[in-house]
């Protein structure tokens, strides 16, 4: 007996209507990427691992996939690593190449391979698959397709101001109200650390920090102890821990909090400019708020840092994010290349989309129109008639077959087409065909040259 077939855990088969609603989300999406002014790019599903490996952290590099070499891989490994059983040894001995991670690193290698063809400030956008050897749950998948645009060359804030409003528009043209964007900048924590005295543990100190939300205070304050921090330098930060008001009172709160911080204040500076700027331009239908606890992509990021909470009371983590990276092509030899980007996390939009109710009952309309097919005059008939829909931009089929017509009127029901279109013997002889109505069952006749009076109905 054959195995049932199956596909690897974190990955997904899409079914027609599946792909209709994605397609709904990345043509929005691409259109005010067009609107502002973003270049489309596409990069290898596959980088050299040397490119990935060593940019994401230690947890980054456990999850990005690894290829095998082809051929004989084994053939290169000495007994001694072998015998070693050690995985990172091993690896760099059978697998010289390895899925992208994310779509920023090879953004940077792609602006490096290519400077002298690009002009700077250079605005990309870049959708494709990505992999990571992720735990699969809700909303996380192990193959997925994110969704990036990015500014390198230009170090103004405004690049920061101008993403917050892409995040605006698009969100509102998904008519996803209640979103929230989040925003923090890596100079204000790294600042927070150096007055407590815990700059050599910045990133634990922040890891901890970014917990607070689901782990409350004590665990926070619990989870810092545990990594070396000191109870007087906890006490120091205990203001971050309870920081609530408006974006203007958080500002002034973290003024005081870090005056003796140039890092810090400078942090600050930054984050007034682009509130400030926001609201004086207004955002359409997202909320703008400060979080001192958002801390993601600490390796990479250098100022603004960017996250996109769902609107409350659907259960779903970060939709979208990103931030200023200012020497991330530094990695690649590119120095003082200065750059500003953000994420839209589509497979998740697509589940609050869905779980909202708020794609359009269109989207399932793959056909326009189906003729019936009641033999092979008939049938040639009909896809004379069709071909003239076609060319008309009218989605039109023919049956491929003679079937009852109880089969080919459910095949049009199932399939949610709107018109069936009739041509027998009779309208053969009389130049006409007739148009069945699936919703009311009305039916018209139309004369072969007033096919556009008929699409004018559609």
């Amino acid at each position: 007996m054959a195995k049932k077939p199956s596909i690897p855990k974190g990955t997904r088969d899409f079914s027609p209507t599946e792909i209709a609603k994605r397609d709904y989300i990345f043509e929005i999406v691409k259109k005010h990427f067009r609107t502002f002014g973003f270049q489309p790019i596409e990069t290898p599903a596959f980088e050299n691992s040397e490119t990935l490996m060593g940019k994401y952290g230690d947890e980054g590099d456990r999850l990005i996939f690894k290829i095998l070499n082809s051929g004989d891989f084994m053939s290169k490994v000495d007994d001694a690593t072998y015998g070693s059983k050690n995985s990172s040894a091993l690896t760099s001995k059978i697998s010289e190449k390895a899925l992208r991670y994310d779509l920023t690193v090879p953004f940077a290698r792609y602006v490096v391979m290519h400077q002298n063809e690009i002009e700077f400030p250079f605005k990309r956008y870049q959708i494709q698959p990505v992999w990571r050897a992720d735990r699969p749950q809700k909303g996380r998948f192990r193959e997925f397709y994110q969704c990036d645009a990015d500014v390198v060359g230009a170090n103004s804030l405004l690049q920061e101001v101008e993403l917050i409003q892409l995040y605006d528009a698009v969100f509102a043209d998904l008519k996803l109200e209640g979103v929230t964007i989040k925003l923090n900048n890596r100079k204000i924590l790294a600042g927070i650390a150096e007055i407590i005295g815990a700059q050599n543990n910045l990133v634990n100190f922040t890891v901890a920090l970014d917990k607070l939300d689901k782990i409350g205070v004590e665990g926070v304050k619990k989870e810092m102890l545990a990594k070396g921090m000191s109870e007087q330098a906890i006490a120091k930060a205990r203001p971050l821990f309870e920081l609530s008001g408006t974006n203007a009172e958080q500002l002034n709160t973290l003024d005081n909090l870090l005056s003796d911080s140039g890092e810090g204040s400078k942090g600050v500076e930054e984050l007034r400019f682009i509130i400030n700027t926001i609201d004086d331009l207004g955002l359409q239908s997202a909320k703008l708020e400060i979080d001192v606890t958002l801390a993601r992509g600490l390796n990479y990021y250098t100022g603004a840092i960017l996250e996109v909470a769902a609107p409350e009371g659907v259960d779903m983590g970060s939709i979208g994010g990103g931030g200023r990276y200012d020497d991330l092509t530094g990695i690649f030899g590119l120095k003082d290349v200065s750059g500003v980007g953000i994420s839209f996390g589509l497979d998740r939009i697509y589940l609050v989309l869905e779980e909202l109710g708020l794609f359009p009952e269109t989207l399932d309309k793959t056909l326009d129109v189906l003729c019936i097919n009641f033999g092979e005059k008939e049938s040639m008939a009909a896809l004379k008639l069709v071909t003239l829909l076609r060319y008309k931009g009218v989605k039109a089929d023919v049956y491929p077959s003679k079937a009852k017509m109880q089969k080919q009127m459910k095949y049009a029901n199932n399939r949610n087409i709107p018109y069936v279109i009739l041509i027998g013997e009779n309208e053969m002889n009389h130049k006409t065909f007739v148009v069945k109505d699936m919703a009311s069952g009305e039916q018209k006749s139309y004369g072969l040259a007033q096919i556009q009076d008929f699409i004018k109905t559609l």
